[in-house]
């Protein structure tokens, strides 16, 4: 639910710049559109990050570990989420009821996610959690104190909603690249990031490609079977995928950065940026937490497996 919202958010952002009534934004307001993509970038890049870590970190396994990465990753993408929506909000009052109502109406939006996301979880949690440790302490009785694996069916359903996360930001991404082209914006690109972004297009088109091969190889292969092959083979491909999608977003970043501030090198330099955050976030951190995990008598690989 959050990712569909910050990818709706973040085409949104590319789009905008390439609009004729950007250029007639204030200074301020067009680059507050560029750190409303910043936010939102990052926003992505975060709920993205608990399906790179399930696949590389956990091979489809449920674990507490997991379970409380994603909580924690849930809780720390929707600050940049409700940032995002609050800029927004005040480019868009501004240009019609002026500054003050913008500043009012940005802010009013960021303490109304706020109070949402933040203050009312957080409420409730402490209502709700000597029932939710009473419930905690039922599982692990009913588990026993042996170890045991998640379900291959289990594992299957978790890879293909994983797939199913990451697909919808790929293909709102790429209807928004080919729309590009036919704006008005667009002409006025420099040739060099005309390419760069058809570059991009050819990216997020792959990425699309990839992320769709799972359901076709799960009825054509493998006849609708679960089996321990499949799961393994969509893993590779969800993990795959995030490779040229994250390459995609940085070369249309660096397009979006240099139309407005007309400096190669800053564009360079916030995509370079947005790409590292993705690949450390997506890769990095998981391929050091597999490495502690897979290490004799580390701490996080005793950790049980989660009741299917």
């Amino acid at each position: 639910m959050l990712i569909l919202g910050s990818q709706v958010l973040l085409g949104f952002q590319f789009r905008a710049i390439f609009e004729p009534g950007f250029e007639k934004l204030p200074g301020h307001s067009q680059y507050l559109k560029l750190l409303g993509l910043v936010l939102m970038t990052a926003a992505i890049g975060l709920l993205m990050w608990p399906g790179a870590y399930h696949r590389i970190v956990n091979r489809g396994e449920d674990s507490e570990d997991l379970h409380r990465f994603t909580g924690r990753v849930m809780q720390l993408s929707m600050l940049p989420f409700a940032l995002g929506l609050g800029i927004d909000f005040f480019v868009a009052t501004e240009k019609v009821a002026g500054t003050g109502f913008g500043i009012i109406s940005g802010a009013l939006a960021v303490l109304v996610a706020l109070t949402f996301w933040y203050g009312l979880e957080y409420f409730r949690r402490a209502q709700r959690e000597p029932k939710i440790k009473e419930k905690q302490a039922m599982e692990k009785k009913d588990q026993g104190s042996g170890p045991g694996g998640t379900k291959i069916k289990d594992k299957i359903k978790h890879v293909l909603t994983e797939a199913r996360v990451v697909l919808p930001g790929a293909q709102a991404l790429l209807g928004f690249q080919f729309a590009t082209i036919l704006m008005e914006g667009f002409e006025k690109l420099p040739e060099s990031s005309k390419y760069i972004h058809l570059t991009s297009l050819a990216l997020i088109a792959l990425t699309v490609v990839l992320l769709m091969v799972p359901a076709a190889y799960h009825r054509i292969v493998e006849r609708g079977e679960e089996t321990e092959h499949f799961h393994s083979f969509a893993s590779v491909m969800v993990v795959a995928a995030m490779v040229p999608l994250a390459l995609g977003i940085a070369g249309d970043i660096f397009v979006v950065f240099r139309k407005v501030t007309e400096s190669a090198s800053l564009g360079l330099a916030v995509a370079g940026l947005a790409l590292a955050l993705f690949y450390g976030l997506w890769f990095g951190f998981t391929a050091y937490r597999k490495r502690q995990r897979e290490a004799p008598g580390a701490e996080a690989g005793r950790q049980e497996p989660r009741a299917a």
